[in-house]
């Protein structure tokens, strides 16, 4: 008995002790960096052929990329609502891109919490540098009232629209910029939208001097920065001024290219933007803080066609069908790439099926605290480490959609289930043998149409923003790809 209670307390002091340990590692440092409307083939890594993305495709060798992780949503603000809360379109406050007409719909409430607050309540340093989308000025929305120490960018997504915009906003500031938007060119101009006769500052260009100059300054502690960068967005409202919906100050090497002006643009956009990532994974290691930081790049849903340029030129969508404001694939398939030196194996590839809202899971983990309860978020930290023994799935993802009407996604195992309006049959796809969504094989399964019928139903809560609108939704103009497809 002696030698078993020696045994005992030995293991006791043992768990004791690697548990302080654990409370004692420095916490890592979280970039996740969120392009918008970026394609899941628009990296080289993804098997872009087109646009240069040389800092982005080193990043995937360097770290791990993901083959089957998804956006929150189709379109920019519930897909951003996702990431933040750790909750699903069915459970989100804002589960769409709601507009003026609907503006409390697109505004977070006070008891939404946000990854941001988590992170910040745990003792980090926390920074939004882009487009929010998320909260007007003076709601209960904006950045500061949801854990972000710092903000530098666009509250509102129509005024994210021009990238030469007459002001920004610095916290709950705002900041005036030597462009100039005449009153002419503003449309309704309720949120400073417009576009610029006078062209000076381009704000991606400042979005990443202050993204770099916050890391510098905020290096000796843990830091959360959430840099959602605008570009390859269409600048919406440049078409009213120079025609070019895809607006960047330079063509950059693609000038002398025999492709159309916006195509140019939204090309130079794309590597303008690897370019700095690049400087930021620069200051990263010199400033010896590479192997403390997880880096995450992804996209907050797939490639558009608003600006002019033309996403089947760029086979911007892959092997996938649809684009966005599509729930096939190829409008909520991302590319999602994580480095952190040291900890996630170089040059690995995961096929673990994951969404945005698993981020919320896996940043308290790495922070070392619970999340909030009730979520839709499964930490993804045991894929990252190589460990795939203690990773937990998700039993199915939930999507729905109310542009066009009211419609629904579901991802169960390889099977994937679209409805498109309250109305219509559900679509069934095998994944696994069908990545381009041709070949519709509900009839064949309905044990597996049972399944998702009851998941349609059970998954989501009632919307007083967001209510169901009965009938079918507008078809989507949807990509076709061949039925052989691969997946990269």
């Amino acid at each position: 008995m002696t030698i078993l209670r020696r045994f005992f307390t030995l293991g006791a002091i043992l768990i004791a002790w690697t548990s302080l340990q654990a409370a004692d590692a420095p916490k890592p440092n979280i970039i996740f960096i969120l392009a918008d409307d970026f394609g899941y083939g628009d990296l080289g890594s993804y098997g872009q052929k087109k646009i240069q993305t040389p800092c982005l495709d080193r990043m995937a060798a360097d770290g791990m990329r993901f083959t089957q992780f998804y956006a929150g949503s189709t379109v920019c603000a519930p897909s951003r609502c996702v990431l933040m809360t750790g909750l699903h379109t069915g459970h989100c406050w804002v589960r769409g891109n709601a507009g003026k007409n609907n503006a409390r719909g697109q505004i977070l409430r006070p008891q939404d919490v946000t990854v941001a607050k988590v992170l910040h309540d745990t003792g980090y340093a926390t920074a939004l540098v882009g487009k929010w989308g998320l909260g007007e000025p003076d709601t209960s929305g904006v950045p500061a009232r949801h854990g972000f120490d710092h903000f530098f960018g666009y509250l509102n997504q129509l005024h994210a629209h021009n990238y030469y915009p007459a002001f920004l906003w610095r916290g709950e500031e705002r900041v005036t910029l030597k462009n100039e938007v005449p009153p002419g060119n503003v449309g309704d101009g309720e949120f400073g939208q417009g576009w610029a006769t006078k062209k000076v500052e381009y704000s991606h260009d400042l979005f990443a001097s202050d993204a770099l100059k916050w890391i510098d300054k905020n290096r000796s502690k843990p830091f959360f920065l959430y840099l959602a960068v605008t570009i390859p967005h269409a600048n919406n409202e440049g078409l009213r001024g120079t025609g070019n919906g895809q607006e960047a100050p330079d063509f950059g090497i693609y000038k002398d290219k025999d492709w159309t002006e916006p195509n140019k643009g939204y090309a130079a956009m794309v590597t303008r933007m690897d370019t700095d990532i690049g400087r930021m994974l620069a200051l990263l290691k010199r400033l010896g803080l590479d192997e403390r930081t997880l880096v995450i790049f992804s996209s907050d849903n797939g490639p558009q066609k608003e600006g002019g340029a033309d996403f089947e030129f760029f086979d911007s969508n892959g092997p996938l069908r649809g684009m966005k404001r599509d729930l096939y694939e190829g409008g909520i398939r991302t590319p999602f790439i994580a480095r952190w030196p040291g900890r996630i194996k170089a040059g690995s590839v995961s096929d673990h099926v994951g969404y945005f809202g698993d981020f919320m899971g896996t940043a308290s983990e790495l922070a070392g605290v619970e999340p909030p309860p009730n979520l839709d978020s499964i930490s993804f930290v045991p894929t990252l480490l190589g460990q795939p023994e203690r990773q937990k799935r998700h039993d199915y993802l939930y999507w729905e959609f109310h542009e066009r009407g009211f419609a629904q996604a579901v991802r169960m195992g390889d099977w994937k289930a679209v409805r498109l309006g309250t109305k219509k049959p559900v679509e069934l796809y095998d994944l696994k043998t069908d990545l381009g969504e041709q070949r519709d094989v509900a009839a064949q399964h309905p044990e597996v149409i049972a399944k998702v019928e009851a998941i349609l139903k059970s998954a989501r809560t009632d919307s007083e923003c967001f209510p169901i609108r009965e009938g079918a939704a507008k078809k989507p103009g949807a990509k076709k790809k061949p039925a052989a497809a691969k997946q990269p």
